[in-house]
């Protein structure tokens, strides 16, 4: 009893704070995503292919979660990020509201478009903190299973939009789109879904297009 009593104090603080992030971004009409997937799935690909796609028409902000290492924030500058901070969780397996706080404390918000925060490789823990995001978007890729999303549950269902990746490597496993999408509308039936290959960039304009939109509606 004393445990989940604690959890459950651990949770509603967490939310009161992702309470105060999401204020913040919705008064600077900011987009903010929350972008989660297993490790290995592509974030920082999709990251990078983004900044160099959308880098000089949407100012966006990164935020790099993960467990040991700046590798990923790294990449991502050298891919033409300005505006990144990483976060080393030391061994969590979840960034949570108040790592968001200290990092947003070290990222100038003026003027920004898009704010990603890429989460701990991680399709357990991430599904219950809420981070002040607008959007979980969930990222699997064609070298996992298809049946990611009946596995994981709690991720598909609190996520708004899920990009398939590595669509160039269909064909060389068992993996199925018919059957991903149909198992991810299995649990949420309003996922969208969008495919594409962070390898060869087949795809990648229908993820560029939903971001403008995205962004846009916040501006409106």
């Amino acid at each position: 009893m004393t445990i989940l009593k604690y959890e459950k104090k651990v949770l509603s603080e967490n939310d009161r704070l992702a309470a105060e992030v999401r204020r913040e971004m919705t008064d600077r009409g900011i987009l903010c995503l929350n972008l989660v997937s297993s490790p290995g799935s592509g974030k920082t690909s999709l990251l990078e292919r983004t900044l160099g796609a959308l880098g000089k028409e949407l100012r966006m902000g990164l935020i790099a979660g993960d467990v040991q290492t700046e590798n990923d924030a790294d990449r991502l500058r050298a891919a033409g990020g300005t505006m990144v901070r990483p976060i080393v969780t030391g061994g969590a397996c979840h960034l949570d509201a108040r790592m968001i706080i200290e990092a947003l404390k070290k990222l100038s918000l003026d003027g920004l478009d898009l704010l990603f925060i890429e989460n701990v490789g991680n399709l357990v823990c991430p599904s219950s903190y809420d981070l002040g995001e607008e959007m979980k978007v969930v990222l699997i890729s064609t070298t996992e299973g298809d049946d990611k999303p009946l596995k994981y549950p709690g991720m598909f269902r609190r996520s708004s939009l899920m990009v398939v990746n590595k669509i160039d490597l269909l064909g060389h496993s068992e993996f199925q789109l018919a059957r991903v999408k149909e198992n991810a509308r299995a649990i949420n039936g309003d996922l969208e879904t969008i495919e594409l290959s962070c390898r060869t960039g087949e795809g990648a304009r229908r993820w560029y297009d939903w971001l403008r939109q995205r962004v846009s509606h916040k501006r409106a």
